[in-house]
């Protein structure tokens, strides 16, 4: 019977297993050694590794990721975590203009090989300064790698992958994920960076989604199925570098495109997967592509705004029959969808988003 573990507790259990393999693996950040060990996911290592290689930081964002750029420069392999990506926006200067374009202006003869782990995400209302993705934002710059796991097992593997990669990686994981289970080897492994992952074969309708929205779109494949739709779900997981094939593949044998994405429809991240599958398999549309994503707007804080922001997989399950032009079909998911909206908060994790995945 194969274990099961946590989503958080299987980017700790990477984590400890790499500071054990490789002396030049160090991890610091803003609430490392806490009780809670950011979401649990660095309980106990300072008390197994010592401080010198599990640190607490001072919250001075740009200061401290430059001092794990020089010290990537100069042969470690830092792992720098942060509980908001919307903190880190204060080290934007030392990311772009540094971290990503070291190995272009010294020709790869130097390399910064650094990790950076952003919470990234809803819940709660916690608002325009606490709930932002920004996967496009770092996936526009050249030289970042940026992957976003949705399920344990990728997020160990994908977390092994990016420290062992010479290249800069932006590691995003939604705060809602972290309480996810799912099967997890005890040894290391790696998930290759740049490989999606086909997680439900289907012929009508292709789906590719990314961290939190893959659950979301899981649930919509459920949903479809039960109409007789076959769905097609693709769990993106690398932005940048993207699989561009096995989205194009699959859309050649469906002919319809939902991209669902966590993030702002404007210049985002799905408007680049719809733009590929333009260029490449215009063709082979049967329909014209749809983005879920949020709207372009600030993150609310109240719930009775957030109910109406965040999509859900009744929102993809209607883009899916809109496309396959059945109509009553699609009216009827949108009344349900006006009536769930109406019970209570819903900025709060689904009560099924726990596994096993």
């Amino acid at each position: 019977m194969e274990r099961e573990i946590k989503f958080n507790q299987a980017i700790l259990e990477g984590t400890s297993q790499l500071l054990e393999t490789d002396p030049s693996v160090y991890v610091m950040g803003l609430g490392v050694p806490d009780p809670k060990g950011t979401f649990g996911t660095t309980l106990g290592l300072q008390e197994k590794f010592g401080s010198e290689r599990v640190m607490d930081m001072p919250t001075s964002e740009n200061a401290m990721t430059g001092v794990a750029i020089g010290t990537a420069i100069r042969g470690m392999r830092p792992i720098l975590t942060h509980q908001r990506v919307d903190f880190f926006l204060l080290a934007l200067d030392q990311l772009i203009n540094n971290a990503a374009k070291w190995h272009y202006m010294f020709g790869d003869q130097m390399t910064a090989p650094i990790v950076i782990r952003l919470v990234i995400g809803r819940g709660w209302g916690q608002g325009p300064q606490h709930s932002q993705s920004l996967q496009s934002l770092f996936g526009h710059i050249p030289g970042l790698k940026v992957v976003m796991p949705s399920t344990p097992y990728d997020a160990k593997g994908l977390l092994v992958s990016a420290v062992k990669d010479n290249n800069p990686v932006v590691f995003l994981e939604h705060r809602w994920l972290h309480n996810v289970h799912g099967p997890v080897p005890e040894e290391m492994y790696e998930v290759p960076i740049g490989k999606a992952s086909v997680i439900h074969e289907g012929s009508d309708v292709t789906i590719a989604a990314c961290s939190h929205m893959t659950l979301e779109a899981r649930k919509a494949v459920e949903l479809l199925s039960e109409e007789g739709i076959s769905a097609e779900l693709i769990d993106i997981r690398s932005v940048k570098p993207l699989d561009r094939e096995t989205i194009i593949k699959s859309v050649r044998k469906t002919g319809r495109l939902i991209v669902a994405d966590p993030d702002w429809k404007f210049c985002g991240f799905a408007s680049e997967v719809i733009a590929s599958i333009s260029e490449e398999a215009f063709n082979d549309l049967k329909a014209p592509p749809a983005r879920v994503t949020y709207p372009d707007r600030h993150s609310p804080t109240s719930w009775a705004l957030s109910n109406h922001y965040y999509p859900s997989y009744r929102v993809i399950a209607m883009e899916a029959c809109k496309m396959l032009r059945l109509p009553s079909k699609a009216q009827m998911l949108l009344q349900e969808l006006l009536e769930f909206r109406s019970e209570g908060p819903l900025d709060v994790p689904d009560a099924s988003f726990t596994g096993p995945f």
